[in-house]
């Protein structure tokens, strides 16, 4: 669907969107009403007040919802049934072992955090956190405290891999939209990744950690396994429990391994097809990418863990079970994950972000900081990191090119545009709404946490290029 034209200016446009934050927080958490609920009704009034014509609101609501659930129900679906293997098996218990071991208590949150960021170079930012939420759990129940202490070095560190680093389609578009060289793109964008990791997340999740306690959830994907199975292998029923060993380190490894090997295929092979480097439409690569597509690598590794952790000692039946077993608390989680999409969808259709950073482009500030503000708005407004960098960089491509840019200065550019498309995860994210139901948390607490660290981690990104800027 595309874009409708504004009905009012950009001053109108922002009280409304600011109103429409504001009854919705109030719905959640003064009211308790279900967050479900409360989006959706928050997105048909917003589309009515910003003056979507009637007719077309409930394809303004389809809009944002179908996109966002279509990708993030597979994506957990999948996620969530290779976490619950791992954890009845033993096999994320094992892996935690083997990163304690090595990096010990103290260092168990940074090596996750470091851990995160390797599988981060290829995976989207919700795939990778299903996948290593297991692990997350696991490690946190080992050692207690806070969840945060453990989880917010992971999640920021998909999060920073996602806005700024190639092959992710943020960055990749922002580049080709303002002529930088994505190789140097990537080049950069790894050590500012890194960088603004440590500073802006690691820091401050062990300030969180101390300051606020979330409980680590007991009931994720299921009952908390302590070794024994969901399902007695060949028990049926009303059969006893029995115990399994444990999968070995590598086997646990390999699985976790497929995904990223899988993954690279599509994005590194689109990366080289987007520079010209292969023939686009070639069936070899065509193949590959379609191994590489975030669902069928999921799905693939999904089979995979079936008959490695799955089919050693149990019957299809059992293993079908434990999988059913893990997909029905996640529902609640789907459903609020697409209408925080549907809230955003609204929000982008209205018009208001472009409304916004169209009028800031005329204030004459530099290029960098205008770069990183306009992405700023166009986030704070509709909530999708990508959509933001992609319009952002779309908007300042006239403005980069008329001033003849080095090819440095072009990915610090880059680099400034996926700062603000990473600040200020709120209400309309779907990523806010993972965070805050996997990670068990209220909407207060995600803000005051989640959405903290994620701005930390922008200014920290802006900071660090606008500093390189000043010096090029």
């Amino acid at each position: 669907m595309e874009a409708i034209a504004p009905a009012y200016g950009a001053a109108t446009l922002m009280i409304i969107a600011a109103l429409a934050v504001a009854l919705l927080l109030v719905l959640i958490m003064k009211v308790k009403l279900h967050a479900f609920v409360a989006l959706v009704l928050v997105s048909v009034v917003t589309a009515v007040a910003a003056g979507i014509p009637v007719g077309d609101v409930p394809d303004a609501l389809i809009y944002g919802f179908a996109d966002t659930i279509g990708s993030v129900a597979l994506l957990v679906g999948f996620g969530v049934m290779i976490g619950r293997l791992l954890e009845v098996t033993g096999g994320a218990q094992v892996l935690a072992d083997t990163l304690i071991n090595r990096f010990g208590e103290k260092r168990a949150p940074l090596a996750l955090g470091v851990a995160a960021l390797l599988f981060g170079f290829p995976i989207f930012f919700d795939a990778g956190l299903m996948v290593f939420l297991p692990i997350i759990l696991t490690v946190a129940r080992r050692f207690g405290g806070s969840l945060l202490l453990y989880g917010l070095p992971a999640a920021g560190a998909f999060a920073a891999m996602h806005a700024l680093v190639p092959p992710h389609p943020g960055p990749v578009a922002a580049a080709e939209a303002l002529d930088a060289d994505i190789g140097l793109t990537l080049l950069v964008g790894v050590p500012v990744a890194v960088l603004a990791w440590y500073v802006g997340v690691v820091l401050v999740a062990r300030v969180l950690g101390k300051r606020i306690h979330v409980d680590i959830p007991e009931a994720l994907f299921g009952e908390i396994n302590d070794g024994r199975d969901d399902v007695a292998p060949g028990s049926g029923a009303g059969g006893t429990t029995t115990t399994q060993k444990a999968p070995a380190f590598t086997t646990v490894l390999g699985l976790l391994l497929l995904p990223l090997v899988l993954i690279s295929f599509n994005t590194v092979l689109a990366t080289l097809v987007t520079a010209g480097t292969i023939e686009e439409g070639a069936t070899w690569s065509e193949s590959l990418m379609l191994l590489g597509d975030t669902t069928v690598a999921l799905l693939v590794t999904t089979l995979a863990a079936i008959f490695v952790l799955g089919r050693g000692q149990r019957s299809m039946a059992d293993v079908s079970t434990i999988l059913d077993k893990a997909l029905g608390p996640i529902c609640s989680i789907i459903l609020i994950t697409g209408a925080g999409g549907m809230f955003g969808g609204v929000l982008e259709l209205s018009g208001i972000g472009e409304a916004l950073s169209t009028s800031l482009s005329d204030l004459g500030i530099s290029l960098i900081l205008q770069a990183f503000l306009i992405s700023t708005l166009l986030r704070v407004a509709q909530g999708s990191a990508t959509v933001a960098l992609t319009t952002a960089s779309g908007l300042l491509a006239p403005a980069a090119a008329a001033a003849s840019l080095g090819d440095l200065q072009l990915v610090l550019l880059v680099m400034a545009i996926a700062a603000g498309a990473t600040v200020l995860s709120h209400v309309n994210d779907s990523g806010f709404w993972l965070v805050s139901r996997f990670f068990g948390m209220d909407e207060k607490t995600t803000l005051k946490t989640w959405t903290v660290m994620e701005t930390t981690l922008g200014v920290s990104v802006f900071v660090i290029s606008a500093a390189v800027w000043a010096v090029v």
